[in-house]
């Protein structure tokens, strides 16, 4: 499936039917590449918000991933926070576990209200394996706003801009496949600590051992999920 498909099976209200099983072909032609080649035909990504990302599509501004959280694999050190927006409007179904969105109210803290607990404002600018943190000296402050779940077989939505942070409840694991919509003139943002400076972090791929232990986990999950909704 690519993205119009997988929306348009979101859109509907299908998607519970339809989309594990594809998610379950996808990581089941993973593993089966990598008994063939030795080696993961697709990169999966440490990425810093504490999912190992594996990239299905990339056609023009659309994306689809799959996110994995578990703990078979370390996320990658993060150098900002977990408060962050998309330069994207996110569409996601959840394959199984708990996904919880805070969103974030952000405000301007200008002179002495800038310290404390203030934070800075950090642009993320991607070229291939690296991010490049812009700090914009911009101080704001921060403080929750709404909180939503999100549990096996919901989907939902998040406007580009929108600044949150992704929590997973109940235990380690979680799974979703993430649809982006690129939005002109957005941008790619992330709070982080006022002193830092611009920085690059390279992104790290999963070792390959761990790889393979979380892709074996995420079939199962996705098993045990579909089990448990046809009961």
């Amino acid at each position: 499936m690519k993205y119009e498909e997988i929306r348009g099976e979101i859109r509907a209200g299908t998607a519970a039917r339809t989309l594990p099983a594809w998610a379950r072909g996808v990581l089941g032609g993973i593993l089966d590449g990598i008994a063939a080649d030795g080696g993961p035909p697709v990169p999966a990504v440490r990425h810093p918000l504490g999912f190992l990302c594996l990239p299905v599509e990339r056609s023009g501004g659309l994306g689809v991933c799959l996110h994995l959280w578990t703990p078979e694999v370390r996320p990658a050190p993060s150098t900002t926070s977990a408060v962050h927006c998309h330069s994207w409007d996110l569409l996601s179904f959840v394959l199984y576990g708990t996904v919880r969105n805070v969103r974030m109210d952000v405000q301007e803290a200008a002179g002495e209200a800038a310290g404390g607990a203030a934070r800075q404002v950090f642009e993320v600018v991607s070229e291939g394996d690296v991010d490049e943190l812009r700090a914009t000296g911009r101080a704001v402050r921060c403080s929750p706003r709404r909180s939503t779940a999100h549990r096996t077989g919901e989907s939902y939505t998040l406007p580009a801009g929108v600044f949150h942070s992704t929590l997973i409840e109940d235990g380690m694991d979680a799974a979703t496949i993430a649809l982006g919509r690129q939005i002109p003139g957005g941008g790619d943002l992330s709070l982080g600590p006022l002193g830092t400076p611009t920085h690059s972090v390279r992104r790290s791929r999963s070792d390959f051992a761990d790889t393979v232990r979380a892709l074996r986990r995420s079939v199962r999950r996705i098993a045990a999920a579909q089990c448990s909704a046809r009961r």
